[in-house]
């Protein structure tokens, strides 16, 4: 995504991050924020203590972009642009934390079987969703690109930290769950240097840290999937969890008054169709919450659902197409609908 798009959803993000962040009885003389464009989008990290607050963000920054210049297949250079580049032909070693991402990312690929693939670069390539050259790509070019989704192909040697892509043309792309493993490292970094409560928003992947200043729960806007990024149909109450949301709303390319999102099924090579317009992960690791939205987004509604219930620690919110919202047991009595067009049921 181009920066001058990035710069106009600054404002609405910044503006929806205080609306849940300043209600607290102290005055703002401990608050600190700062904002960038990182990660392919805005980033915004806000503290309310620690001895040193600035530092502390300037080290969370200076993390997250560590991590973008390891794992991004936009730049040149990096770990995973080089292990895409020798696909099909050899091993390459890499970081812990590439590793350790493409690592997590094989295990929610394999979760779901296969409905989330950390592999469907070749085909979100086509797309490019989400940037200047995003267009809609031909059946014979979609057949073309389905045989190198498969991440059954991606090779770990854990005692040598090395990766390989077993055909040439695969490609990774860790766009699905890098911004979570992100915002678990800042979180980290914050605590390492006195912060005790803070939000990180990384592009809407929001982590709470701890709790507010009064010692309550952080009150997190609900991502409306028919609005733009920081519009908010519900809030959900979180202290040191994340709340991650992948839907419709957020890229998408049209086509002969068609909108194309950018979820797409590894299966088909074409955006996920079901009933559902967004899912929303609340757990306690981002990179969890980041994995799992894109992958109980594409499983839809009863698969979804279920398969979030029988996993430990983690909550969602499901909404469909036509407003109606479905939430698992452990978020009855933390979520609250704000707008009336919505229907819990």
């Amino acid at each position: 995504m181009e920066k001058k798009k990035l710069l106009n959803i600054l404002s609405i993000i910044t503006f929806i991050t205080l609306i849940f962040s300043s209600c607290y009885k102290k005055d703002d003389t401990s608050k600190h924020s700062k904002t960038n464009l990182m990660l392919g989008t805005v980033c915004t990290i806000t503290t309310y203590d620690g001895k040193n607050p600035e530092k502390a963000i300037d080290k969370a920054f200076d993390r997250i972009r560590e991590i973008e210049d390891k794992m991004s297949i936009n730049k040149e250079g990096t770990e995973v642009d080089e292990i895409n580049a020798k696909a099909g032909e050899e091993f390459v070693k890499v970081s812990d934390d590439t590793f350790d991402v493409i690592k997590r990312g094989v295990f929610y690929s394999k979760a779901s079987n296969g409905k989330f693939d950390i592999s469907i670069g070749p085909i979100v390539k086509l797309w490019n969703i989400g940037t200047d050259y995003a267009r809609v790509p031909s059946d014979n070019e979609i057949k073309e690109k389905l045989p190198l989704v498969d991440y059954k192909d991606i090779i770990l040697d854990e005692d040598g930290k090395r990766v390989k892509l077993n055909k040439k043309g695969m490609v990774i792309d860790l766009g699905a769950i890098a911004k979570g493993y992100a915002a678990d490292e800042v979180k980290k970094v914050l605590t390492d240097n006195g912060v005790k409560h803070a939000l990180i928003n990384l592009g809407g992947n929001v982590y709470a840290l701890g709790s507010n200043v009064n010692g309550e729960p952080w009150k997190i806007g609900v991502q409306n999937p028919f609005d733009t990024r920081g519009a908010y149909f519900a809030s959900v109450k979180v202290k040191d969890q994340t709340v991650v949301t992948s839907g419709i709303y957020e890229r998408y390319v049209e086509k002969d008054g068609k909108k194309y999102h950018h979820i797409l099924d590894t299966k088909t090579g074409y955006p996920v169709e079901n009933s559902l317009a967004s899912v929303t992960i609340v757990a306690d690791k981002s990179i969890d919450a980041d994995g799992l939205s894109t992958s109980v987004f594409a499983m839809g509604l009863d698969e979804g659902k279920k398969f979030v219930e029988n996993t430990p620690g983690v909550d969602a919110i499901f909404v469909t197409k036509n407003k109606e919202v479905y939430i698992t047991s452990g978020l009855k009595d933390s979520f609250s609908i704000v707008d009336n067009s919505f229907k819990l049921k």
